[in-house]
């Protein structure tokens, strides 16, 4: 009251000057009180702007933190007394270390004359920690060059800041949650870790193997990849090797065993080297760029956060609940008062889907290749491992841990470690995708499974050009191997080894991945007006769009109508414009296994908080169904499995003595740049005989070769891993598990072999 007192005696001062500077007598008022008949005035005062509509300006700028809009309604004087740079932190460092969440303002009240005005307003901060702050404040603000200016100072922040005071947050914040796997075996959590290292000048070659073999059982690294890695260098570096957990590491470190070096350190640990770490994720230290929005969401900044995968999916969870006390503090240091404080609360648990054992030798299977595999249970939609190659170590991340010097060559390694190929790998799908235009031919009526088609070396029926089948690639190989071995004796397309496969039924076409077969298939859907039936049943399998994983980023793949007959007949075996994630067909290979139910992939079983029951709990959730009637899936899972059993299948030959029941499909994709990508996909059938639930496959393996060779046995490892609790044989290509020699495959023709 006593404001608004003052403010209207300066309104009437104010006035009468203004009216004696505008040539009002002198003589206003007579001695005896009588008021003087007034002349007319020489000057007509403007009506001043709406100073309500002003700071209706300001409010809105500083609700959407427009800095520069706010400074520029300052006045002069206050302008000169601060920089935009020093008023924008001024804000910025409140309203951080509050940890504003949202505001709301209001104004209360005003009062103008024609030079200068007040206002009232009122300011809520809602913050992630302390609450609502609410502040009544009133804002000075003067007629400049007609429109209103704020006189500024650090109290209509908070009155609390007045004279440089400040806010101060005592972050409380509590350790993060673990991640385990299914069966509760830890795959990152909290532990004293140790740094393995060789110095190869200090190794004793008498215990050398020794401290190869106990390297290995610990770090689950080769002995001979381990060997290799120091065999060039100097005598007196650092090798790193892996890390272990400090209890993990005991045994070794009470050997003696001379080069071996180890250095203790603290933090988030992932254990053997990275389970799924494409999958998990990592965390890091907060990115300066990223700070800001780290503290209104109350974090203090110096916190290590998810950073990719399930870690930064589940930073809500692990993270738990910080807490903290608010506090204003002078500009010498000493606490003012404490505006509030809130008490933190424990983090939940993350338990995965993933099976650690089978996730573990996953990874392994495909080693040295560049690709990724997939396994999800057939019936749920579980995943139960994701891989993708390479992989990298996750502990890398960790600043205290000396073993990452090799980071750099991590982030910038051009086969990309760090991408998750299993979910953003996009690839054609190759002959896989005759599973789908098989699909499509069944369904459209024009075909049974009685129809026939002669399968020859050469597709003759696009006007314009000849298309090979994969026997007449073979063929070709064969011709030039007898060549540059025997030219006088070479073999020419009527001596080869690889014959074309013949008159087939449609079954059998899938058996033998016969392309003339699927061309024909696509040239002539498309001729017949069902230009889009496949790329219909692509989409229908799940193709062209994400599968709704949500916990780990994905990729959509492509699937388009076909414009032309090249690319129907293209598409038909699964090449052209198609665009496949390995994600993807394991999703619709277990579709086709479980009577056409598209499950939607999850790799949470549970979050679970310190105490209490689940936050969630793993459920499936069918998000689509196969268009397919029972007859004619029944007819596509025979033909599967004679991929398979029949002698003259695709998979037969590298796949013998493998014994669990499997339905499945080979598949060759052209790349565009190199050897093919290798596929093999399918699911099991051994549920009543093993006990165990059934689980559908995928293998891509990029510019590897062909499916059958080299995809297939990849498939092979990871079913009985699954099933046997380890790999049962050796591939073809290994001299030991893990190893690789030089590769002779029938007929004695060269292929590729796998990087080791």
């Amino acid at each position: 009251m006593m404001k608004r007192k003052v403010f209207l005696c300066f309104s009437v001062i104010l006035l009468i000057l203004t009216s004696c500077s505008s040539g009002v007598p002198s003589n206003l008022f007579t001695e005896a009180g009588e008021t003087a008949t007034l002349p007319s005035p020489s000057v007509t005062l403007l009506p001043a702007p709406d100073v309500q509509a002003a700071m209706t300006i300001f409010l809105e700028a500083y609700k959407v933190e427009s800095y520069a809009t706010m400074y520029s309604m300052l006045s002069e004087l206050s302008k000169d007394a601060i920089s935009q740079e020093d008023f924008t932190a001024r804000y910025k460092d409140t309203l951080n270390a509050m940890g504003l969440v949202e505001m709301e303002t209001e104004i209360l009240s005003s009062l103008m004359n024609p030079y200068s005005a007040e206002v009232a307003f009122r300011v809520i901060y809602k913050t992630a920690l302390s609450g609502e702050l609410s502040r009544d404040m009133v804002a000075q603000l003067t007629l400049e060059e007609g429109q209103w200016h704020i006189q500024w100072d650090e109290g209509l922040i908070m009155p609390e800041l007045v004279g440089g005071n400040k806010l101060v947050m005592d972050y409380q914040v509590p350790a993060r949650g673990e991640i385990y796997d299914s069966e509760g075996m830890p795959i990152a959590a909290q532990a004293d870790a140790v740094a393995l290292g060789i110095i190869p000048g200090q190794i004793n070659l008498n215990s050398e193997g020794t401290l190869l073999y106990e390297l290995s059982q610990l770090t689950g690294k080769n002995p001979e990849e381990i060997r290799k890695s120091y065999e060039n260098a100097g005598a007196d570096w650092y090798i790193p090797v892996g890390e272990a957990t400090a209890d993990e590491a005991t045994r070794i470190l009470n050997m003696g065993l001379g080069g071996l070096y180890a250095t203790p350190y603290q933090a988030r640990y992932y254990f053997d080297g990275g389970i799924a770490p494409q999958s998990v994720g990592y965390v890091i230290t907060i990115p300066a760029e990223e700070l800001e929005e780290y503290q209104r969401l109350g974090y203090g900044g110096n916190e290590r956060v998810g950073y990719s995968g399930l870690e930064k999916w589940g930073e809500k969870y692990l993270t738990g609940t910080h807490g903290g006390s608010l506090y204003v503090v002078s500009p010498d240091g000493q606490i003012v008062t404490r505006l509030a404080q809130s008490d933190p609360g424990p983090a939940s648990s993350l338990y995965l889907t993933l099976d650690k054992n089978l996730q573990y030798y996953t990874q392994e299977a495909i080693k040295g290749f560049i690709g990724a595999a997939v396994v999800i249970e057939r019936d749920t939609g579980r995943i139960l491992a994701m891989a993708s190659s390479p992989g990298f170590d996750p502990n890398f991340f960790e600043p205290t841990n000396v073993n990452n010097q090799a980071l750099p060559d991590l982030l910038n390694d051009y086969e990309q470690p760090l991408v998750n190929r299993a979910t953003q790998g996009q690839y054609p799908l190759g002959s896989v995708f005759k599973v789908i235009t098989m699909s499509a031919a069944l369904s459209s009526g024009l075909y049974t499974a009685d129809t026939t088609y002669e399968c020859n070396y050469d597709f003759v029926e696009l006007p314009d050009r000849i298309l090979h089948d994969w026997t007449w690639e073979h063929c070709q190989n064969e011709i030039r191997y007898s060549y540059a071995n025997d030219p006088e004796n070479a073999l020419d397309i009527y001596s080869c080894y690889t014959k074309p496969s013949g008159v087939l039924t449609l079954p059998e076409a899938l058996m033998r991945s016969c392309n003339p077969w699927f061309w024909h298939i696509g040239l002539d859907l498309y001729s017949s007006g069902r230009t889009t039936d496949i790329a219909d049943m692509a989409r229908a399998f799940g193709l062209g769009q994400a599968t709704g994983l949500e916990q780990v980023a994905e990729s959509e793949g492509l699937i388009e109508n076909p414009t032309d007959a090249i690319q129907a007949t293209n598409q038909a075996i699964g090449q052209g414009t198609v665009l496949v994630t390995p994600l993807q067909v394991a999703v619709f290979m277990a579709a086709l296994g479980n009577g056409g139910t598209l499950y939607r992939p999850q790799l949470i079983e549970k979050i679970q908080p310190l105490t209490g029951s689940p936050i969630s709990v793993f459920k499936p959730e069918a998000r689509g169904t196969l268009p397919l009637t029972p007859e004619y899936l029944q007819i596509i899972q025979d033909a599967m499995i004679s991929v398979i059993e029949n002698r003259r299948g695709t998979a037969n030959y590298r796949l013998r003595g493998y014994n669990i029941p499997t339905a499945a499909k080979t598949g060759t994709a052209e790349s565009g740049d190199g050897a093919p990508h290798a596929w093999f996909a399918g699911y099991t059938m051994a549920e009543e005989s093993t006990g165990l639930p059934d689980i559908a496959i995928a293998v891509i393996l990029e510019h590897a070769g062909e499916g059958s060779d080299y995809a297939a046995p990849v498939f092979r490892r990871i079913a009985e891993s699954y099933y046997l609790g380890s790999p049962q044989a050796y591939y073809w290509f290994e001299s030991s598990i893990g190893v690789t020699k030089t590769p002779t495959p029938l007929g004695g023709i060269p292929t590729k072999t796998p990087k080791p």
